[in-house]
């Protein structure tokens, strides 16, 4: 069989399962047990599926590589399934929409894969099968050494860890909040307080750390409420609720609030909504990545566009670029993002 195109249908025969099961478990969607769907991702990568039609440039280098064996056709998209970074975000589900449609268009089959399951990796996987791993998100330390060990070559989009140096992926986060906070500097605010959890990821503490460098720079002390650095809730319900806990303790609230993402700005303008402060009038609000929700909000939310799927499609193109010089330096590539000016932003109101 490892000769042929491996199929749906013939992995679902292998394992007397439906194609339908097979489906999903292979795109990373709910509905499959963790088991069923662990063997499933390992017979597809022991048999060498290959999802999508290779493009006929792609077949004939194949076809004439003197060894008369054809590389591995597969790349596993690793996807932690915490918080929001699932398949069905509306952020991360972008950017591995990005590595799907790039790697489509190289003719390279994908299988995502999530970091919950029982076994090692190395059980889970025909390393020989794989031409490289693109990690989405955090990933452990444990699971990038074991990837490391087995000596497949990987990327990682929006993390990285001191420990395991590699090729990464992400926005310029520092950058871009360094532009969101001259805006409200410039349109007069002076009380200015970042919402989100600095912990959570990278991505967050260095957005954290461009807004604070600006504030610094332009003499501006930041309101510090620290509870709103570190709450926590798994969907907006559960951080509204938060939210509106540590937000009615406030003596007195900002003139605008920075936030990490655009689902904690829109749960912090529900906030405010219910304790009848008007957004912009008396508070600005800013998010940051521009998912979809963003332009629905009432007020719409100025935030930061960030790039998912160019992020997707940039980690495919470092990632092979890593398995065609594998002693190449090791990089760190960051994308510019687009301040979105809306209407939850507006001048500070002059004081009385």
């Amino acid at each position: 069989m490892a000769g042929n195109k491996v199929t749906m249908q013939q992995i679902a025969d292998h394992l007397g399962l439906s194609k339908f099961a097979v489906s999903k478990a292979l795109s990373g969607k709910p509905g499959v047990s963790l088991e069923t769907r662990e063997k499933i991702v390992h017979t597809a990568t022991q048999l060498g599926y290959f999802a999508g039609k290779p493009p006929k440039a792609a077949a004939k280098k194949n076809d004439a590589d003197p060894s008369g064996v054809s590389s591995p056709e597969t790349v596993i998209v690793l996807v932690p399934n915490v918080r929001y970074q699932t398949r069905d975000s509306l952020y991360w589900g972008r950017i591995i929409d990005g590595i799907t449609a790039e790697l489509e268009a190289r003719g390279i089959g994908m299988v995502i894969v999530t970091d919950q399951f029982k076994d090692s990796f190395s059980n889970l996987i025909n390393p020989s099968g794989v031409r490289g791993i693109i990690g989405v998100g955090l990933i452990s330390s444990q699971l990038l050494l074991e990837i490391r060990s087995l000596g497949i070559p990987f990327v990682l989009v929006d993390h990285e860890d001191p420990l395991i140096p590699s090729d990464t992926l992400f926005m310029n986060n520092t950058e871009c909040m360094r532009r969101v906070t001259n805006y409200l500097l410039g349109c007069g605010h002076r009380k200015l307080q970042f919402v989100g959890n600095i912990r959570y990821s990278r991505s967050f503490a260095d957005r954290y750390q461009g807004y604070r460098s600006m504030l610094k720079e332009q003499g501006i002390a930041a309101v510090q409420e620290e509870e709103l650095l570190a709450f926590e809730g798994d969907n907006r319900s559960e951080m509204t609720e938060a939210l509106e806990r540590i937000m009615k303790r406030m003596k007195e609230l900002p003139t605008a609030f920075v936030c990490a993402n655009d689902s904690i700005a829109i749960c912090v303008m529900t906030v405010l909504g219910r304790m009848g402060i008007a957004v912009p009038e008396r508070c600005s609000v800013t998010g940051f990545d521009n998912i979809e929700d963003a332009a629905l909000s009432s007020p719409t939310l100025s935030t930061v566009h960030v790039h998912k799927e160019a992020l997707g499609r940039r980690s495919v193109e470092t990632l092979l670029r890593r398995v065609a010089q594998p002693d190449s330096p090791q990089e760190k590539i960051m994308l510019a993002g687009d301040f979105v000016l809306r209407e939850s932003t507006a001048y500070a109101k002059a004081a009385d």
